[in-house]
């Protein structure tokens, strides 16, 4: 499969759609350059995810994610993201006994920190959890907001781009996005000095659950992989200054599985040489709350009937977490 490289700022929006297209058909992931968003920022950003999950156990501990919390803010050690998704059949992780994910995880929630008009969910706009910063260290939580505040404006443009691949006026989508409620989250994979458990991984086979997923990842070793559709691995490069970006479930439901949700994974680095840690940075984009998700005229051909019941982006959310925290 591989994963394409697609420069945004060459050639047309529709050239740049027809590519975009072809992506979403073939891999379900796509890399993105020509992307706007500075490399002092995206590097100020890592220094910033470094500097958080160094914070003494204690702060970390005392802001672990509330199992009551449906938009995941906070901590959490427990890796069970991916159980989220045991329903899909290409998941071969026998859940219920699958060893926790080698990787700590710090997430914010878009939403609150934001001013929404209406809060169609009472946890919503609950705060986020911000570690009690001093002075010297208020530079964290503003750089996490800064980039935070880039990849919405990302995702907005991409998304005019997928209006536009799907034979849709670019603003299609605009309605179902104003008030999104994706989160900003962090992985971070320590050094492994002990081998894992037979069957554990740094981030176990899962899909996304929204629209797309913006993820800036470093170069160390024991990276991404995603799935082939004939059930083989294959290894995402990182390319410097690019974002890859991924089809969550949502958007497969809206093309009805014309475009791809693609099962991707993160494995351990090899038992050979020194041990490393890695950071990657994912963004979630998740349309509003209360936005219907039903397959898109375009994507119905003579004949066809839609593969998924309708289902709001709020509903179909808290369902994956619902999932997440009772096979936890």
């Amino acid at each position: 499969m591989g994963v394409p490289l697609i420069d945004l700022s060459e050639g047309s929006s529709g050239q740049v759609a027809s590519r975009v297209a072809d992506a979403c058909v073939r891999d379900g992931f796509f890399a993105i350059t020509g992307h706007g968003v500075g490399p002092a920022l995206i590097e100020r950003m890592y220094e910033a995810t470094k500097a958080l999950f160094a914070l003494p156990e204690p702060v970390k501990d005392a802001l672990v994610v509330d199992p009551a919390d449906p938009f995941g803010r906070g901590f959490s050690r427990s890796g069970a993201v991916a159980k989220a998704s045991d329903e899909d059949s290409r998941l071969v992780r026998a859940e219920a006994t699958a060893p926790p994910d080698l990787c700590e995880v710090f997430s914010m929630a878009v939403a609150a920190e934001r001013d929404y008009a209406e809060v169609p969910h009472p946890d919503l706009m609950r705060p986020n959890h911000w570690p009690a910063f001093a002075s010297d260290q208020e530079w964290i939580r503003e750089t996490w907001l800064a980039y935070c505040a880039e990849m919405s404006q990302l995702s907005d443009r991409i998304m005019r781009l997928f209006a536009i691949a799907l034979d849709l006026p670019e603003t299609w989508f605009e309605k179902f996005i104003d008030q999104e409620i994706g989160s900003l989250t962090a992985n971070y994979y320590p050094k492994q000095f002990a081998a894992p458990v037979p069957g554990q991984v740094r981030k176990g086979e899962h899909t996304d659950w929204g629209s797309l997923t913006l993820l800036y990842q470093d170069s160390a070793a024991g990276g991404l992989q995603v799935m082939e559709l004939d059930g083989s691995w294959t290894d995402v490069p990182v390319v410097e200054g690019a974002f890859l970006v991924n089809l969550g479930d949502l958007m497969a439901r809206w093309t009805n599985d014309r475009w791809r949700s693609t099962v991707h994974r993160v494995v351990n680095p090899p038992r050979t040489g020194e041990p490393t840690e890695r950071f990657s940075i994912p963004y979630f984009h998740q349309p509003n709350y209360d936005a219907l998700i039903e397959c898109i005229p375009t994507c119905l051909g003579p004949g066809e009937s839609p593969k998924y019941a309708p289902v709001t982006s709020g509903n179909h959310l808290l369902s994956k977490v619902s999932r997440m925290y009772a096979t936890a």
